[in-house]
């Protein structure tokens, strides 16, 4: 069973509430808050922390950033990979994975970054891939506007095809390093990087050698069609969400089918649903903590994220008004939206169904938040392993609480049962999550 833990470079979890929790610590902008996380997460031999990112302030809603700022509604935004490198120092095992867009940044630049944090943790990085998703981001880069939903995961294949081939280009023996004869490295075992097509032009060589892993864990989440067909021609990891264990078994075998259609072994890719987790010793002290936690979400905060990911301004908006099919076929987050419909059994949703079921900005609704003592935890993730995923992502409604919560309680019930590792088996990321290393690029397809 994958363990993942969600992160984020900011002042509060996924879930807004999270910074008004009693045992959030305020300490966010330093590496020990981070680094806490890290042995934390290490000494439960989780797989894996990455952090999620967005390039913008959530400032969609009535076109301001003030909502956000006043009432901490991920207001701040770090650069996940420096406070990586500090987990990183913090820890010899722990997987760590960031988050970065295709759509604003350079095949290189994300190649050399993600390929250097591989060589300098000793093969235990990931990157998250994310094509980004409004215009707050575009206009933080000097753009006027995000591309359309298609175009953004087209300029991403071929991201990802270029990054690939940049990663392989040189065979893991390239190094030669032999001081008598003076030669450094064989050149005909790096090979240029050649790649031609509708976004990009490149022709070069790569500028840093291959890692232990062979290359970082390519981890993703996409939801709608176009996505899942991404996902399944290049994820190791697929980042999901389920509104059911029902759902989730349909979901699971679907992404399953994706990465087969793309010619892939699909037992070669890790399914890991997000769930949040409230526990406590007795069934009372569980309910308490719920409670407690359910209670710091505010409808602002929901309109404030749902306006972020839809790229809508909803503050104007009639709150039951229903959207038209055009104004839905607009919205940035198809997976989010198709979720909607889903669980409101309508198919033209209005505000008051995006908040009541998106989970942007309160607990998730259905059997992804799961409430209960270490047993009744364990009994519902034994329940979902295997029949609807190969592991879990583990989001947080109070930091760093759910986390310890979560590695005092349910990891020792997990041992128990078999479930999870008592210690680290291997010594990449990739080794851990049980992927195999990735294939050599061969001259032809490199060039």
């Amino acid at each position: 069973m994958a363990l993942i833990a969600f992160l984020q470079a900011q002042n509060c979890s996924n879930y807004v509430g999270s910074w008004r929790h009693p045992s959030s610590m305020t300490d966010f902008l330093s590496a020990s808050y981070f680094t806490r996380i890290a042995k934390t997460l290490e000494d439960a031999a989780f797989d894996m922390a990455f952090f999620d990112d967005r390039l913008a302030m959530p400032d969609v809603y009535g076109q301001s950033h003030e909502l956000a700022l006043r009432h901490g509604i991920r207001s701040v935004k770090m650069d996940p990979t420096p406070i990586l490198m500090a987990m990183a120092a913090a820890t010899t095992h722990l997987g760590l994975g960031a988050t970065y867009s295709t759509t604003y940044y350079e095949p290189f630049h994300v190649a050399r970054l993600f390929a250097t944090l591989d060589l300098m943790t000793g093969g235990r990085v990931a990157w998250n891939i994310v094509t980004s998703l409004n215009d707050s981001e575009a206009t933080n880069f000097g753009r006027t506007g995000h591309l359309e939903h298609d175009l953004r995961y087209d300029r991403a294949d071929e991201f990802l095809e270029i990054v690939r081939r940049m990663w392989t280009s040189w065979d893991a023996d390239a190094l030669v390093l032999d001081k008598e004869t003076g030669v450094f490295a064989d050149p005909d075992k790096v090979r240029r990087t050649t790649f031609s097509g509708k976004f990009f032009d490149v022709d070069g060589a790569f500028t840093v050698p291959r890692s232990r892993q062979g290359h970082p864990v390519l981890l993703q989440a996409g939801s709608s069609g176009r996505g899942m067909a991404f996902a399944g021609r290049w994820a190791d990891v697929v980042f999901t969400a389920y509104s059911s264990r029902e759902a989730g078994e349909k979901q699971y075998q679907a992404v399953k089918q994706a990465v087969a259609d793309a010619g892939r072994d699909p037992a070669h890719v890790v399914v890991a649903p997000a769930i949040n987790v409230i526990t406590g010793e007795t069934p009372e002290l569980a309910r308490r903590n719920f409670e407690l936690t359910d209670a710091l979400s505010r409808p602002e905060d929901s309109l404030a994220l749902l306006c972020e990911v839809l790229n809508v301004d909803l503050s104007t908006r009639p709150y039951d008004e229903p959207f038209t099919d055009a104004e839905l076929a607009a919205m940035s987050w198809q997976g989010l939206r198709d979720r909607v419909i889903q669980l409101s059994g309508t198919a033209n949703p209005c505000v008051r169904d995006f908040v009541e079921h998106s989970g942007r900005g309160s607990l998730p609704k259905g059997d992804s938040t799961m409430v209960g003592t270490p047993q009744q935890i364990a009994d519902q993730l034994e329940q979902w392993f295997g029949s609807c995923c190969d592991g879990f992502v583990l989001s947080a409604s109070s930091v760093p609480g759910t986390y310890e919560d979560f590695a005092r309680l349910v990891v020792p019930e997990l041992r128990r049962r078999g479930l999870v590792r008592d210690s680290y088996t291997g010594s990449t990321l990739r080794e851990n999550l049980g992927l195999p290393a990735p294939a050599e690029a061969s001259r032809e397809a490199a060039a």
